[in-house]
């Protein structure tokens, strides 16, 4: 269609097809521009373990986990006697919430992680699992990123994303309420640093779980625009989808007039999401008309 219709370039959106690299990969072979970071980043990034793989060697901190995916129950619970609970099943090869389970007890974990496992095949077709050590009460925060093909890359602060419903976020803040600058400053300079370390292009988010003393690891990219990158849009006043438009085009940041000493907050800005479910279902997610509000 768009090859039809002479388009020169595609923007995923937020969805699922933003984080295909498949999609990517045949939107470039296509002779068709792809408005975001390169298919191989995409893909490096989408892979939980290959990501995290990134941020050690980019010396980015992390929750201790298994080196790579894990595909048997009997993986599971040796992780599990080694490193002691509460852990975190994750599927290695997609997000969202889907494949997820918080371990507690050890006669839970051959049954949690099974449902997990048959849970991440049915969404993202691979049922191999990610383990992390569970980190209790954290808060969540994400780095909103931007770079361009000539290796420069930018932050655009902070959103935190702690207020969540079943591993969906509902509330997102910008910048980070009661933030430690220091903490600040450490956790934006390590999201640039593994930014640069993986030759990343256009918009992404590194996330980040920060616990009760300050010290923060990191989770995952989405290597992609997020739905709440409005709210960081409303206190940087940079409209991040036509940066990403100018990135394509092969404009570089400090064309753009984005250097890091030109980006600064201002204010707050807070997104809802409004997420239908079904009280009868066991809170199902649900569709209807919004008839009052």
């Amino acid at each position: 269609v768009a090859k039809e219709n002479g388009v020169d370039a595609i923007h995923p959106g937020y969805g699922f097809l933003s984080e295909r690299s498949d999609f990517a990969k045949a939107v470039v072979d296509a002779g068709i521009r792809f408005i975001g970071p390169s298919p191989h980043v995409v893909q490096q990034m989408g892979d939980k373990v290959a990501a995290r793989a990134a941020a050690i060697a980019a010396g980015v901190p992390i929750v201790p986990g298994t080196d790579g995916p894990v595909t048997t129950s009997e993986e599971a619970m040796a992780f599990c006697q080694k490193h002691g609970l509460p852990v975190i099943f994750k599927a290695a090869y997609g997000g969202g919430g889907r494949g997820m389970r918080v371990v507690r007890q050890m006669e839970e974990v051959k049954e949690m992680f099974e449902r997990a496992s048959s849970e991440a095949k049915a969404a993202f077709g691979d049922g191999a699992m990610f383990i992390e050590k569970f980190i209790e009460r954290p808060r969540h925060i994400e780095v909103q990123l931007l770079g361009d093909r000539a290796g420069n890359v930018v932050h655009l602060y902070e959103r935190d994303c702690s207020v969540q419903r079943r591993h969906q976020k509902v509330v997102e803040i910008a910048p980070a309420p009661m933030l430690d600058p220091k903490v600040r400053d450490k956790m934006t300079e390590h999201a640039v640093r593994l930014a640069q370390h993986v030759g990343y292009s256009n918009a992404g988010t590194v996330e980040f779980l920060v616990d009760e003393k300050g010290n923060f690891y990191f989770i995952e990219v989405n290597a992609r625009l997020q739905v709440e990158h409005t709210v960081t849009e409303e206190i940087t006043g940079i409209d991040l989808v036509q940066s990403q438009i100018r990135i394509a085009e092969g404009m570089t940041l400090p064309e753009l007039g984005m250097t890091q000493d030109r980006i600064s907050p201002q204010g707050y800005a807070i997104q809802c999401r409004v997420t239908t479910e079904d009280p009868a279902k066991n809170f199902q997610p649900d569709t209807g008309r919004i008839e009052v509000f």
